[in-house]
């Protein structure tokens, strides 16, 4: 079967689980991992045969094979690689908070996003929470939404430690343009407690129209989108509604690809984003003919 040609930039954590995630894709193929300096990510990817370098987005840029780029750096130096890569006519899965593109969270607007050349994934919280957001928004209408991600601080890389910031306000600005609440906040919680603990994501809703029956229905049709995608992902706590307070806890168990599967953080970025990489694929190899 033909497939379209991945780039990766970024042999990190994320970048690696990625080109594992693009070695089991039906329309994708891992091409090149590129990064700035010598790493076990650049080793990792030659070992098994995959085109490597270490002039990052310029190499990745240059190479006319490449259809369909994740970019799994930094919010600072995606600013600087996104119109390189938009010049070079690429596709970018953009794994940071840095939101050149519109947010997608694929069970909720990917089909609204047929012609975008730059798909923001949003943040790891923002993935796990957004699909409950607009599903109770969708059926009750919600006036407020917070959420607290907590994650294991041993699956927290230097990444997502510089990015606190940038992942509290592209969070929230996600969950009130995406999820559809008039006024969202974003928390994130690094859990040191080892063992480490799986991602565990609360979801609390003020909402104008609490119908009990609706929230329920609506909130368990979206975990089911979210596990055709994200196979660890659960329901802990379904939907508890207290007047107009809804709160509904989800839990996110990763594949185990190439991290422990308490990275269940990184695993539904990286899922998420393979899944929009997969659908673009798809399109593309039908136009192609």
């Amino acid at each position: 079967m033909e497939k379209i040609k991945v780039g990766i930039i970024g042999p990190g954590n994320i970048g690696s689980d990625l080109m594992y995630k693009v070695m089991k894709s039906k329309h994708l193929q891992m091409h090149m991992m590129a990064g700035i300096v010598e790493s076990e990510g650049i080793k990792r990817a030659a070992g098994l045969g995959f085109k490597t370098s270490l002039n990052g987005v310029d190499a990745v840029a240059a190479d006319p094979d490449i259809k369909i780029v994740f970019d799994a750096t930094s919010a600072k130096a995606h600013l600087h690689n996104a119109p390189i890569l938009k010049a070079a006519g690429k596709i970018v899965m953009d794994m940071t908070p840095a939101a050149v593109g519109p947010y997608v969270v694929p069970c909720v607007n990917l089909d609204h996003l047929a012609h975008v050349d730059n798909f923001n994934m949003v943040t790891c919280g923002g993935q796990a929470t957004i699909p409950i957001a607009y599903a109770i928004d969708k059926v009750a209408d919600s006036s407020y939404t917070e959420i607290v991600a907590c994650l294991s601080s041993k699956s927290a890389g230097p990444g997502t430690r510089a990015n606190i910031d940038e992942f509290t306000q592209t969070t929230k600005k996600a969950l009130e343009i995406v999820g559809g609440a008039d006024k969202a906040k974003a928390i994130i919680v690094l859990n040191p407690a080892e063992p480490p603990l799986m991602m565990t994501n609360t979801i609390y809703s003020i909402v104008k129209n609490p119908d009990e029956k609706k929230i329920i229905e609506s909130v368990h049709e979206y975990v089911k989108r979210v596990q055709a995608y994200v196979p660890g992902y659960k329901l802990r706590v379904p939907p508890v509604i207290d007047g107009n307070k809804v709160t509904v806890i989800v839990q996110v168990e990763g594949a185990g690809d190439f991290l422990p599967k308490y990275s269940g953080n990184l695993d539904i970025i990286n899922q998420a984003a393979t899944a929009v990489a997969e659908k673009v694929a798809e399109n593309l190899l039908s136009r192609e003919g």
